[in-house]
């Protein structure tokens, strides 16, 4: 329903209703009237509504069948000590760009080369759903290269923005027969790939069963799909020094803290091990953002750029373009080309 709408992307812009209903010209009491669905507004002041919240009108009026304010189906992964407004901010925006993404390819569907499977986690395990994953991808044995394209390959848009907290790493929701995911741009490259590959998890375990712990069973997905238990195993044995550690995250594109208790879980190393190595970490400073991270490939998402210079390829102006995503303006979201445009001089 329109009041939905409008309340997500007001959210996801960060105005408080007072803010809204004065660049409107109407009182507060008027638009909580609209967003809780009790009054609908007539052309004009959906017109305006639209301009103000940088959409088109037509979008706004979509139906996006949103269960909710805020749909109930957004996985995120934060941590405990998230400020409830951060959280509901970022869930907003990825609310925004859901429907955005969902308008766009109603009428420009996507053919990806892949798809993301959904299992029941009841029956079978994490574990197992990531080696289903590899194998209906056929990825490479080993570790996986350029992550983001290999889930973008599956019609997934992976999207970057800064969330303004580094306590939230990301979410992913359904965009109709499409996902979404989004990350913080400010994670380092191996808390993006364990961030996106956690968040594949979710879609594809949790799209239709939900677990109690769902969090763990995430991860446990992660785990497997970015370092399969029989292939690094070998690699697993004997004294793993930060040494090894270093060169082991170089190769795998995961934290040294991942392998670690990747180690720790397959019995390579015991619970004394651990907290020695926890105690190093803490003394170098490295718990929070280890060393290395700087040099592994950057993992840049393009399909949702791809899919703007695909439009433009057609032969579409920038303002056709807006009417397919319902924006106003292209600058603001992840269909803007990122390719230079020739200038006349």
């Amino acid at each position: 329903m329109i009041g939905d709408v409008i309340l997500v992307l007001r959210r996801a812009a960060n105005i408080t209703q007072e803010e809204l209903a004065q660049r409107l010209g109407i009182t507060q009491a008027s638009l909580s009237r609209y967003e809780n669905n009790l009054r609908s507004p007539d052309e004009s002041a959906l017109e305006a509504i639209a301009e103000a919240l940088g959409v088109t009108a037509g979008f706004l009026d979509h139906d996006f069948q949103i269960q909710g304010a805020i749909a109930a189906d957004a996985h995120m992964r934060r941590q405990k000590t998230t400020k409830p407004s951060d959280w509901k901010r970022v869930e907003a925006r990825l609310n925004a760009l859901r429907m955005h993404s969902s308008y766009l390819l109603e009428r420009v569907p996507l053919n990806p080369k892949n798809h993301v499977i959904q299992l029941d986690p009841d029956e079978h395990l994490p574990s197992e759903a990531a080696m289903m994953v590899r194998a209906d991808w056929r990825m490479p044995i080993g570790p996986i290269r350029s992550l983001t394209r290999w889930v973008e390959s599956a019609g997934v848009l992976i999207v970057e923005e800064d969330f303004g907290t580094h306590r939230i790493d990301g979410m992913s929701q359904w965009a109709g027969d499409h996902a979404v995911i989004f990350i913080n741009s400010s994670l380092p490259t191996d808390r993006k790939r364990w961030t996106i590959a956690h968040e594949l998890g979710h879609l594809v375990l949790h799209s239709n069963y939900v677990d109690t712990d769902v969090e763990a069973q995430a991860n446990d997905f992660a785990t497997e799909l970015l370092m399969p238990e029989h292939i690094i195993a070998p690699q697993l044995t004997g004294h793993l020094t930060l040494g090894k550690l270093t060169d082991l995250k170089a190769e795998w594109g995961v934290s040294m803290q991942a392998i670690f208790e990747r180690a720790f879980r397959m019995g390579k190393v015991t619970r004394e091990d651990r907290s020695r190595f926890y105690r190093a970490l803490n003394a170098r400073g490295w718990k929070v953002r280890e060393p290395g991270s700087e040099y592994l490939p950057p993992e840049t998402p393009e399909l949702a750029a791809a899919v703007g210079d695909q439009l433009r390829g057609a032969r579409l102006r920038d303002e056709e373009i807006c009417q397919l995503v319902g924006v106003r303006d292209l600058a603001g979201t992840p269909f803007a080309s990122k390719r230079p445009r020739l200038q006349a001089v």
